[in-house]
């Protein structure tokens, strides 16, 4: 991996050379992906052809489907994480624990004073903040945080000048809990994803939800067609009013997945510590020999180290399902303890 780079899941082209198992064999469950992707529409010649434009539906459908009232599209909420810090002066700045770790880096390497903060400390520690980072639900212990305690933090920050960011990344499958409907008040942004839910994060596409003048500095500083045209298409497309119905039964789905994936891990005794529909995260004082071992069963999971654990995402099929409860079945039996 180059210098500077934070470590994510789905780096297989890497766990292919290193466990020297042909990338086509692994069964990829490390990156919280939907593991069936979204249809994709006809896509014109144009698409490819032309600069993408912004004068067609994106952000308004957008902000129709999560119900703000004002989006910025951009690709892929990792470059609005990115940008951000970069439009803030300078701040204290307390960031959850563990979380995606890219929040962390991004605000530090802007020259933030960083505070990592676990979720039990926020409380306590607003007062000595100007900003509070986090992910609802969190990246990886799929943490859930109340809209109404979000809002309350929201309100002591916002009275003082301050900035909540929550990253909703996860949240397409419980939209009820969102708060993306109050990111049009000042000092407040809800990130988006659109590649996991829709299992199309090649495309790159991410939406940040927040008031208008913080939109319009963060597009004029990420710069014009930030958002390819095949990327709007697509987006357009699975975002639209007419295919709500899909997207509620794709949700239902993932639901059942997600606690198809903690059933079988309890059955295994292996209970997970919590978790989304598109992932499950367990603690264990051997992940890193759990991970190994199903590493050398060609199938690949996220290892953390602090805490120890794995976030497990889901098989896409039937065989992916008996494979994983198979690799786990045998691992157990031969020598990591449940």
């Amino acid at each position: 991996m180059a210098e500077g780079l934070l470590e994510h899941g789905g780096r297989l082209k890497a766990a292919a050379r290193h466990y020297g198992i042909a990338e086509a064999d692994w069964l990829d469950l490390s990156t919280g992906i939907a593991p069936i992707p979204w249809p994709l529409p006809p896509l014109p010649e144009s698409a490819w052809a032309r600069l993408p434009e912004e004068g067609d539906a994106l952000a308004a459908l957008a902000a129709r489907c999560y119900g703000a009232q004002h989006a910025l599209p951009v690709a892929g909420s990792q470059a609005a994480i990115q940008a951000l810090p970069l439009l803030w002066p300078r701040a204290r700045v307390a960031v959850l624990t563990p979380c995606y770790a890219e929040h962390a880096a991004a605000w530090q390497r802007a020259g933030h004073a960083l505070q990592p903060v676990s979720a039990e400390a926020i409380e306590a520690q607003l007062e000595q903040q100007d900003v509070l980072v986090l992910a609802n639900p969190n990246n990886p212990t799929g943490m859930r945080f109340s809209a109404d305690q979000l809002l309350a933090w929201h309100a002591r920050l916002a009275a003082r000048g301050g900035l909540l960011l929550v990253d909703e990344a996860f949240m397409d499958c419980s939209a009820a809990q969102s708060i993306a409907a109050h990111a049009h008040q000042p000092g407040l942004v809800v990130l988006r994803s659109f590649g996991k839910f829709f299992g199309l994060a090649g495309v790159r596409l991410g939406f940040v939800l927040a008031e208008p003048a913080l939109l319009a500095r963060l597009q004029q500083h990420l710069g014009p067609w930030t958002v390819s045209g095949p990327a709007r298409l697509i987006g357009c497309a699975a975002l639209a009013p007419d295919a709500a119905a899909a997207r509620a039964s794709r949700a239902a789905q993932l639901e059942a997945d997600g606690a198809r994936l903690a059933a079988l891990l309890r059955r295994l005794g292996l209970p997970p510590c919590g978790g989304t529909a598109l992932f499950q995260w367990l603690r264990h004082p051997e992940a890193s020999a759990l991970h190994e071992a199903l590493a050398q069963r060609g199938i690949l999971v996220r290892l953390f180290s602090d805490p120890p654990s794995l976030r497990i995402g889901l098989p896409g099929d039937a065989a992916g399902w008996a494979r994983l409860e198979q690799a786990l079945t045998d691992i157990l039996q031969t020598g990591v303890r449940r």
